[in-house]
């Protein structure tokens, strides 16, 4: 139908017109009347109001996290959950979306070791306390009558043969493991994705960073990561002591998310992040600083060790290719600035952040001495 062409060509201005209804009355007008580029403009106007055509409408759709600068497809590893149905908006100012979570850092590691230092002053001052309960417990424990298989008992006897940082990291792994059954709740997965993936699209930008660090989708992601921590909770544990450690661990899983948010901010390439890598590496590249000449094998392969010095060395090498190369298996930028963190704590930031609490710890201290006693009220 030659009148399809006419249209797209002179009438349309190349681009693609389309009738409202049926069409047939003024295609037997067109006949009649010739080419329209024979017609004068306001009879071409008046046809097409008559005629009913109208612009074909475009369709719009939403960004997707899942696109790249080159607008390919974002390949998802398997350690992430799928989030090809979400929909993240991305702030047309992408600089500013790391302001929040910068102050958020910087906030949160402050008051993890402010808090870890008071932590440490409260458990000094038990300790006393603590150690005249513990022989009033082993008197009455003398003259009270045993059960035999007491389930009790035999969990008692297991906590008490763990070491000061194997009985630390406890805790974070059952925390570990409750978030990973809460990604099997199929009505929570909305929740999950905004809350527990770390992403500089989303809208919530801050508390997953904290949050994510804690968070595992794959099973094997998580006992790998888990395995490491217990591994190295006992050498960690010791170099830096109960409080140090928990502070300098969730810290550390904020400072790697932030890392990852700068760099996904950079290379324009967003995506959702979750685990505990970030802070894992800060923890075992502290231990491979301070320990280099300690030697380490592999779960798989114990027949072949290396030095811990070593191991750091083509870790950190790894995950700075993966990061130039842009390997999206890994967060690699999470795992590099963990373990840049950890080799900047253990070598400086013991002196500068740790060794100078004397001063908050004096302020709690007169704080705890001034309030006024329980039942020391006046009638």
């Amino acid at each position: 139908m030659a009148w399809r062409g006419w249209a797209q060509r002179g009438w349309g201005c190349g681009q693609t017109w389309a009738p409202r209804g049926g069409g047939r009355g003024c295609e037997e007008l067109f006949e009649a009347l010739g080419p329209p580029r024979l017609l004068g403009r306001r009879f071409n106007f008046f046809i097409q109001q008559k005629c009913g055509f109208r612009k074909a409408p475009r369709k719009v759709e939403p960004r997707r996290s899942d696109t790249g600068t080159s607008g390919e497809a974002y390949k998802r590893s398997a350690l992430i959950p799928p989030v090809e149905e979400t929909v993240f908006y991305p702030s047309p100012y992408p600089i500013r979306t790391l302001v929040k979570p910068l102050f958020f850092t910087v906030g949160f590691t402050g008051c993890a070791f402010g808090s870890a230092a008071i932590w440490q002053y409260e458990s000094l001052k038990s300790r006393v306390q603590s150690y005249f309960d513990g022989i009033k417990a082993d008197w009455l424990d003398s003259i009270r009558p045993q059960k035999e298989g007491d389930f009790r008992k035999e969990i008692n006897k297991w906590w008490n043969n763990l070491s000061d940082g194997q009985r630390t990291v406890t805790g974070i792994i059952a925390a570990n493991v409750f978030v990973f059954c809460l990604w099997r709740v199929p009505s929570l997965q909305r929740t999950m994705i905004r809350y527990f993936t770390s992403n500089p699209a989303s809208k919530v930008l801050c508390s997953p960073m904290l949050l994510s660090t804690f968070s595992h989708f794959s099973l094997f992601h998580m006992a790998a990561n888990m395995y490491v921590l217990w591994s190295f909770s006992s050498s960690i544990v010791n170099i830096l002591g109960q409080e140090q450690f928990m502070a300098m661990y969730l810290s550390a899983g904020v400072i790697s998310s932030f890392v990852s948010y700068v760099c996904k901010v950079a290379t324009g390439r967003y995506g959702p992040s979750l685990g505990a890598s970030g802070a894992i590496m800060t923890v075992l590249a502290a231990v491979c600083t301070k320990i280099p000449e300690g030697r380490l094998a592999i779960i798989f392969l114990p027949m072949f060790t290396f030095t811990a010095g070593n191991a750091l060395k083509a870790i950190i090498a790894m995950d700075t290719a993966g990061m130039i190369l842009g390997w999206k298996f890994f967060d690699h930028a999470a795992h590099l600035g963990g373990a840049l963190f950890g080799i900047w704590y253990i070598t400086y930031g013991h002196e500068l952040i740790w060794k100078n609490r004397e001063p908050l710890v004096k302020i709690w201290h007169e704080m705890r001495t001034n309030s006024p006693k329980k039942g020391g009220g006046s009638k």
